[in-house]
This record gives C-alpha cells, structure tokens and sequence, in this order.
C-alpha cells in the first residue's frame, strides 16, 4: 500500500514537472526566429498628420511600439538608425471619432475612434524595405458616461492594436 502512495506521489510530481517544464523552452514569437545579426531596432516618433487634435497621438504610439519589441523580443532599442539593424517608421495619417451606434432619441450612445497608420519596415543598410502598409485600429466608447477620457482611452487602444499589428507584421517577415 506505502509503495503504491509512494509511486502515484513520483507519477504526479514527474507529471507537474513536465508541464512546468515545457513552458521553459520556447522563446521564438509564434515560430518566427531573429536572425541572429539583427540586434537593435530604431523606432523614431511618428509624424501626426490626422489633424485630430489630440496632442499625444505620436507619443502613445511611440511607447506601445517600443514596449511591443523591447518587452516582445530581444531587440534593443537605438536612439539612432545609424546604430540600428532595422527601422520601423511612419506617420499617423488619419483620425476619426465618429457616432457608432445611436440610441432611439437620435443620440450617439456609442462612439468609435479609428485611427490609421502608414509605415515601413526595413534593414538599416538597405534602402528598399521589406514592407510599407497602412495599419488602422479602433475601439469604441460611450460619449454620454464619459466624452473626454472616453476618446483618450479609446484613442489608446487603437494605437495598441496598431502597435500589435505592426509588431506581427515586422516578426513575420523573419
């Protein structure tokens, strides 16, 4: 009997060390490899050309694309594209907070800000770049509960999803 409690007790720790275990070995993002030569990235303020008014546009998206490869992956970030590997850069070219859903008094009970993005990614020594594309994100909010924070978070988590795009899209090309 002590020797069957003795084997099922060895059975579930080999088991939980397993499991544990397996989650220690991966490291790639969805499979995809870095080239080993590519260490540092140079991620530059984008250019806010939306008109929207909101002045922190360019920093929110700045911050979400280096937390996105700096946290994300073993990339350093630069502060110059002549120490970079690579370089992602853009411009925000559009800002929209228009009524999604309107209530049966005519009003706008829900709002979506969209927002959209033009940018390139490339080798630092190359000139053509492995990719240029327009990225939109958006996310809707309630202007009656709150009409100004409600934009500014809105607004946030459209450049998060920018940011995440374009994230997949750059780890995607290794």
């Amino acid at each position: 009997m002590i020797h069957t409690k003795n084997l099922l007790a060895a059975a579930i720790v080999l088991l939980v060390v397993s499991v544990g275990a397996s989650g220690c070995f991966r490291y790639s993002f969805t499979g995809v490899a870095i080239p080993s030569e590519v260490r540092t990235i140079y991620i530059p303020f984008f250019s806010d050309q939306s008109g929207s008014g909101l002045g922190d546009l360019s920093e929110q998206l700045n911050d979400a694309m280096i937390n996105r490869f700096v946290n994300q992956s073993r990339l350093q970030l630069t502060d110059s594209p002549e120490n970079a590997d690579v370089i992602i850069e853009g411009s925000i070219t559009s800002y929209s907070n228009r009524p999604f859903s309107v209530a049966g008094d005519q009003r706008a009970n829900l709002n979506r800000v969209q927002i959209s993005v033009r940018a390139t990614y490339r080798y630092a020594e190359q000139e053509q770049p492995e990719w240029q594309k327009n990225f939109s994100g958006n996310f809707e909010y309630d202007p009656v509960e709150d009409p100004v924070d409600g934009e500014l978070e809105a607004a946030f988590e459209a450049l998060s999803r920018i940011a995440d795009n374009m994230f997949s899209d750059a780890m995607g090309s290794w």
